[in-house]
Parts: C-alpha cells; sequence; structure tokens
C-alpha cells in the first residue's frame, strides 16, 4: 500500500480535494497533480480525471466493492488482458488498419496497480485523449465503428487462455439463473398481495411474455454445456457508450469500462451491443408503442463487427447469433421486471413502477426483434459469407 501522507506533488490549486490529491499523487509519479474532476456518468464506479502542467491525464477509480466484491480479482483480469493486447498490438504495429489504443494501467508509488485507502480500492489507467463517445447511435457509420470496436476488442483477447481470467461476476448473463431469481421473487411477491403499487394489467402482460418465452431462454447455455460454444474473454457489457471514438476522424479507437472482462460467450456481448445499439429510442422511453429494433443501424453494426469478426468466429458461433440478439433484450427485461416485483432493491429508480416500465421497453424490443427474424437471419447470412 502506497504511503498516503501529504505529498510534495500534490498541488494546492484552489479547489483542490486534499484527499483525492493525495490518491492521485501515488499515481502521478514525480508530476505535480493540478486537478480532479470527475469524468462521465457511469452507474457503478466513482470516476476522475486527474491533470497537471507537466502530467500525464490519467482516470483515477474507485471501485465499487460491492458490485466487485473482489477487486484483486478484477485488477488481476485487467492485467492479463492488458499484457495479452499490448503484445498483440506491437505485432501489429505499422500494419494496416485504424490505430487502436488499449488503456494501460498506471503502478502506486509502491509498484502496485491499486491503492487501498481507509477501505476504498483505487486504481488509475492511462487516458485516451482526443475522443468522444455516444450515448446512442443515430447513424449507420456510427454503428459501423460501435461494431468495429466490439471486433477488434474480440479478435485482440479472442486466444488470450480463459484460464487465466477470473469469473468476478459469477452468473452475469446466465438467463436460467436470472428466471431462477424471477421464479423466487414471484413466489414472495404472491405471499404479498398488498403490495404497494401494483399496476396488474401491466404486470400480467409481463408475467405472460416472460412464461412464452422461458422454455427457450436456456439456449445459449445448452449449446456451451454440449461443447458447441467455446469460452472466449468477453467484454460483458459493451454498451454503445463504451467505445470510444476518434474526435476528428469518428473511427473506434478504444474500448473502455474492462471491469466486467471474464470468460463468457461472445455472443453475450454481440447480443447486448446490438440490444443497446439499435433501439433508437434507448432504455428509458415510455412510448412502447414506438419501441423497435432499427434493422438499418443493425447491419451497419454487423458489417463493422465482421470486418474483424470473421478472423475468429466459427460455424456454430454464427449457428446461435440470432438467438443472442433475442435473447439479451429478454434477459434484460426479466432482470428489471424481477427488480420490480422485489421492491426496487437492486436497479436505481426515479419513480414508482419505474423498473416496470424499463422490463416493458425490453420485451417490446424483444417483440421487434421476433417480428423481423427472417431479415435479421439474412444480415448474418451476410455476415458468415464475409468469412
Amino acid at each position: 500500500m502506497a504511503d498516503l501522507a501529504p505529498a510534495a506533488n500534490a498541488s494546492p490549486a484552489s479547489g483542490l480535494n486534499p484527499r483525492l490529491a493525495r490518491i492521485a499523487a501515488a499515481f502521478a509519479g514525480s508530476d505535480a497533480v493540478g486537478s480532479v474532476s470527475p469524468l462521465g456518468h457511469g452507474n457503478i464506479n466513482t470516476t476522475y480525471l486527474v491533470e497537471g502542467d507537466d502530467l500525464e491525464p490519467f482516470v483515477l477509480q474507485r471501485l465499487n466493492t460491492v458490485v466487485f466484491p473482489q477487486p484483486r480479482l478484477v485488477m488481476g483480469n485487467l492485467l492479463a488482458v492488458s499484457e495479452h493486447v499490448e503484445g498483440r498490438l506491437r505485432q501489429e504495429k505499422g500494419g494496416p488498419g485504424p490505430r487502436w489504443v488499449f488503456p494501460k494501467v498506471l503502478r502506486s508509488a509502491g509498484e502496485e496497480a491499486w491503492l487501498e485507502e481507509e477501505g476504498n480500492f483505487w486504481r488509475a489507467i492511462s487516458f485516451v485523449p482526443a475522443t468522444t463517445s455516444l450515448d446512442a447511435l443515430d447513424t449507420p457509420d456510427q454503428a459501423r465503428e460501435v461494431g468495429y470496436g466490439l471486433g477488434k476488442f474480440h479478435e485482440l483477447v479472442h486466444d488470450l487462455p480463459c484460464e487465466r481470467l477470473a469469473d468476478t461476476l459469477e452468473g452475469f448473463h446466465i438467463t436460467p439463473g436470472y428466471l431462477a431469481r424471477y421464479h423466487a421473487v414471484c413466489r414472495a411477491d404472491a405471499a404479498a398481495p398488498g403490495r404497494a403499487g401494483r399496476d396488474g394489467e401491466r404486470e400480467a402482460w409481463a408475467h405472460g411474455f416472460v412464461a412464452q418465452r422461458e422454455g427457450w431462454a436456456g439456449v445459449l447455455e445448452e449449446a456451451k454445456a454440449r461443447g458447441e460454444l467455446p469460452l472466449r474473454p468477453i467484454h460483458g457489457d459493451p454498451k454503445v457508450n463504451n467505445v470510444l471514438l476518434d474526435a476528428t476522424s469518428g473511427q473506434a479507437v478504444a474500448l473502455v469500462d474492462l471491469d466486467t472482462v471474464k470468460p463468457g460467450l461472445v455472443h453475450y456481448d454481440i447480443g447486448d451491443c446490438l440490444r443497446s445499439g439499435c433501439n433508437p429510442l434507448g432504455e428509458e422511453t415510455t412510448a412502447l408503442d414506438q419501441v423497435h429494433f432499427d434493422l438499418g443501424l443493425c447491419a451497419a453494426l454487423l458489417e463493422g463487427y465482421g470486418a474483424v469478426a470473421h478472423r475468429f468466429l466459427c460455424p456454430a458461433d454464427h449457428r446461435y447469433l440470432y438467438d443472442a440478439i433475442r435473447l439479451l433484450s429478454y434477459e434484460l427485461g426479466v432482470r428489471f421486471f424481477s427488480d420490480h416485483l422485489a421492491g426496487d432493491v437492486y436497479f436505481h429508480t426515479q419513480r414508482p413502477g419505474h423498473n416496470l416500465d424499463r422490463a416493458l421497453v425490453q420485451f417490446h424490443l424483444t417483440a421487434s426483434i421476433e417480428a423481423q427474424e427472417q431479415e435479421i437471419r439474412g444480415l448474418l447470412a451476410r455476415l458468415q459469407e464475409a468469412r
């Protein structure tokens, strides 16, 4: 653990929080910390940008140890992936294709990749300058770059042995597990008929939607158990705003927020990226009759992904891609609905019924995907033909 006594390289600049300055200084080396300012709007970790006159800007984060109760394993995964990707990028240096950046883990004054202070767990990562990110996709060009970003990440890590990675989020994206939780919550809910905020008609519709698809929901896990689908390193949370785009060219240059990296099926990443990127109205809309899965954005995203993914996807991977796209919106809907029934104990809400609204958005998105199955399978066939 680094010494957190007041440091000579912590600037006395007005407004600089002394505690944050001390923590940042532990990673800053001999350069003075000029500012520590909030960065982004993530829901899990607390993130800051550290800057100074002679300091290479870097990202300082306090990991959420409730979500990640074993933060050293999280950092072990990040270091393993970083080492592997840096080796791959050295081999590619000077070769064709857009530039790609992998954020580097910075060492503290004690040469550790993290710092523990007053029960908090801190880490620092290099900042990728001159980039931007999107909260939603507006054009096919944007979708194509987001798809390329996910494909590039998968291509760089697909040959990293999963034995080198810890499963830091056991059960994450395992749909049968979420359904088991849903049924447990339903049993508890049945014993509390007077629960406040009940929305009987919409809840009944959601229960029916879940039940109609439950027998199919284990499709990916069953294929994995049969040995059809291999485990590979996955990002775990490849939402649109985790892909950084060059501020000038708009090209994807990095995939960030790597705390959820773990062994899994690339199908979870692909389905989740398409789920988040091809829903123009987003997760928070209440205009359910307008929720739809955008085929144009889907086609462009798959085109970008396929530009690099053809190097590692196998025929069995392709067979289950439609199931992945359909499954991830259904899965998230089950999670939102379960939390609504449980009293909103996991997802942060802003109003009564918020998680029910979110669940219904995901279920309507699933229905839109199902209604366009043949068109989506046609897009996926073209992805496979590009191999």
